[in-house]
This record gives C-alpha cells, sequence and structure tokens, in this order.
C-alpha cells in the first residue's frame, strides 16, 4: 500500500507543478499514469514541438519542459506508478480514498487531484486481422524498456516524431531497425527526419515508404508481417512491430466514480478550489470543466495552485496558512536541501 497526502492522476505539466505547490506545504504527492513515462501527451505526442504560451519562455520544447519541472520538483521527493491506469476506488470512513491500478498497486491518498489532461491515454491501433492476439507476443504500442530490444528484429511503422525518434535510438539497440510509414513525408522534427535519413544511408535503419503493414503471422507470436508497398505484397521477418500512430484520449475507468460529468470532462467548482462534486477528489487541467474553460497549461498550473491550498485546509481544519512569496521564504525540500536569495549585504559607505 502506497501512502501519501495527494494521489496525482496524470503525470502531465498540470500534474507535475502540483507536486511543486504541494511541496510548498509540506504535503507529500504521489503520480499515477497510464503512460510508461513522465510527461503525458508533451511527451509522448510532440516531445520537440515548441510551445510558445508558457510566461517567461519565449519558446520551450514540450519535452524540455517536463525536464524542467522535473528538476523544479525532485526536492520533493514524489513517487511515481506509471505504466497503470488508476482503475477502483473506495472510499474509507475517515474520508480518505483507496485507488486501485489496473495491474492492482493499492495508493492511500487523503485527496486525489485527477490531472490526466484529456483523460487516459490509449494507442492508436491500426486496423488489422487478429493484432490483439499478437499484443505482448511480438506487438507493442509503447517502448517501455528499449533493453527488450536488443539483438532482436524490430519494425515500426507510423511517420511523426514518436516513429522517428525511437527508430533512432534503436538503431544502437536491436539488430535490424524497419521504419514503415503510409507516404514519402513524414511529420516530424526536422533533426529527427535528417537523421533517419543518415541512417538509412550508413545501412543501420531500413524505410520502406510509401507502405503499410496489413497481415501479421505466426502460430505462438509474431514471426512475420506481411507489407502492401506500392500496390505488391511482400512478407517481412521480423521479432517485433511497435505501430505509433497517436494516442486516443478517453476518461477510462475514472467516468465510473461517480463524479459528475459534462461532454467527456469532469465538471468542478470553479469559484472556489477545482473540486469535483465528491468531497476531497479535484479535477485540474484540461480534464475538467466549467464555465469560461480555457485548455491552457498555464490555467493548469493555476488550478494545482489553489487545489493544493484546499487540501491544506482539508488536512489541517482551522490551522491558518499565510503564502509567503518564494522569493522571500525559500524553498525547503523533504531531501534537506534549501533554496532561498542571497541576503542583503548591511554596509555603511564611509
Amino acid at each position: 500500500m502506497i501512502k501519501t497526502d495527494i494521489l496525482i492522476i496524470g503525470a502531465g505539466p498540470t500534474g507535475l507543478f502540483a507536486v511543486f505547490e504541494a511541496g510548498l506545504l509540506k504535503l507529500k504527492c504521489h503520480i499515477i499514469d497510464a503512460l510508461p513515462q513522465i510527461g503525458g501527451q508533451l511527451s509522448e505526442l510532440y516531445p520537440k514541438k515548441p510551445i510558445f504560451d508558457i510566461p517567461g519562455f519565449p519558446e520551450v520544447l514540450a519535452g524540455d519542459l517536463i525536464k524542467n519541472q522535473m528538476e523544479q520538483i525532485k526536492q520533493f521527493e514524489p513517487g511515481f506508478t506509471l505504466g497503470e491506469r488508476a482503475e477502483t476506488i473506495e472510499h474509507q470512513e475517515d474520508g480518505t480514498f483507496i485507488v486501485t491500478t489496473d495491474k492492482g498497486t493499492q495508493h492511500h491518498a487523503n485527496a486525489i487531484a485527477i490531472a490526466g489532461g484529456l483523460g487516459s491515454f490509449e494507442p492508436r491501433k491500426p486496423v488489422i486481422e487478429d493484432i490483439e492476439f499478437y499484443e505482448d507476443k511480438g506487438v507493442e504500442y509503447f517502448v517501455k524498456d528499449p533493453e527488450r530490444y536488443r539483438g532482436k528484429r524490430v519494425v515500426l511503422a507510423g511517420g511523426g516524431d514518436s516513429a522517428l525518434d525511437w527508430s533512432i535510438f534503436l538503431a544502437n539497440v536491436a539488430s535490424e531497425v524497419t521504419l514503415i510509414h503510409r507516404r514519402n513525408e513524414f511529420r516530424g522534427a526536422l533533426d529527427s527526419v535528417e537523421k533517419v535519413q543518415e541512417l538509412k544511408h550508413q545501412g543501420k535503419i531500413r524505410l520502406i515508404t510509401p507502405a503499410e503493414v496489413i497481415g501479421l503471422n505466426g502460430s505462438e507470436k509474431l514471426e512475420s508481417i506481411d507489407i502492401e508497398e506500392n500496390g505488391a505484397h511482400r512478407k517481412l521477418e521480423t521479432d517485433f512491430l511497435i505501430p505509433l500512430f497517436g494516442l486516443t484520449p478517453k476518461l477510462g475507468p475514472i467516468a465510473n466514480w461517480g463524479l459528475e460529468i459534462e461532454k467527456n470532462a469532469i465538471k468542478v467548482n470553479n469559484a472556489l478550489d477545482y473540486q469535483t462534486n465528491i468531497p476531497g477528489i479535484y479535477a485540474i487541467g484540461d480534464v475538467n470543466t466549467y464555465p469560461g474553460k480555457l485548455k491552457l497549461i498555464l490555467c493548469g498550473y493555476h488550478e494545482a495552485t489553489l487545489m493544493c491550498q484546499s487540501v491544506y485546509q482539508r488536512m489541517n481544519p482551522g490551522k491558518k496558512y499565510v503564502l509567503k512569496y518564494t522569493t522571500v521564504s525559500g524553498v525547503d525540500g523533504f531531501d534537506g536541501t534549501r533554496k532561498e536569495a542571497e541576503k542583503a549585504v548591511v554596509k555603511s559607505i564611509d
């Protein structure tokens, strides 16, 4: 049983910033995310795309924003349950909650902050006969452990950043990397496209375009795939197929938690603290809705701040907390570190 003050569901930018704001209040956080890595859709869908509306950053890459936020919160030592989806919730008599994931991991928390962006992301699966049979038997939708592919034959399908970046990475891990895309053009960062081109010339990546995977073969596990290329069919032997066609957001099991939902978003009280209709459960970021809602990272940061103040009052009823600017009060990390501004020098002038 993992115990924490605030259980945050969603490891995107809003969930990560909630860890920082909670840390200032000496509240411990643990994060659950269905994706195998931190960052939500910023890391999975467009890590190399620039974001232009983060205050103080005229331009910042999505992946770099997540790295910076991880650096910002490491002093508060959050816990992570990654690659698991929040499945069920049990309300305790003392007002706390127990949340169990699809893998059976249990979390006991005083409050829950749902920061799942547009919902629990599920991979967009290609329409191929019997593909479910081969899932976890050669067909993978995420690269959770790159070492699993060491010395293996790997085929990736897709034309975006994820397909390009993982093809580049696995070129130095797998014995054979093939990238298949239904078009000749790729929609990804220019440097990634150029790197794949370079690795193709070096013989480290086989590029098959325009083409698509139309069939899977193998009695117990994946042994080969059928490809349609320029109207012709051929077979390609492989150990793994990794289709990377993006993610589909769904509210998932959270939709069955008794929360008030409107158009696949969770209704909250935006006049106070972004709490849902269930006391102790909050929704922040793109997953919530209220009059005038804007789906911006900046708005998620604001919502996370007020949510943490509310949880503090919930856990410390009647105790007054005086908000201090971090420039004045500094930041005390759970790891014993302290960050503060240099003291002013008091010195007379002769």
